[in-house]
């Protein structure tokens, strides 16, 4: 094989594996991107959807019983 060749292939597998580090990085950067969005935006309006009837049903509770000092 030549050796110019030999080395080309050389330094297209240094290139490529290079690439490939670089993105099994950005994969796991996007993982955590996206599990931090989950916790930060999913979770609250989840816990939100649970914990709205019952502040509602308090802050009705509340006027009413404001109703009758009025």
């Amino acid at each position: 094989m030549d050796p110019k060749f030999q080395q080309q292939l050389d330094e297209q597998e240094v290139k490529i594996n290079d690439i490939f580090n670089s993105v099994k990085r950005i994969e796991k950067y996007m993982k955590i991107t996206f599990w931090v969005t989950v916790v930060v935006v999913v979770l609250p309006f989840i816990i939100m959807i649970f914990a709205l009837p019952s502040i509602i049903s308090s802050y009705t509770s509340t006027l009413s019983g404001l109703e009758g000092i009025i």
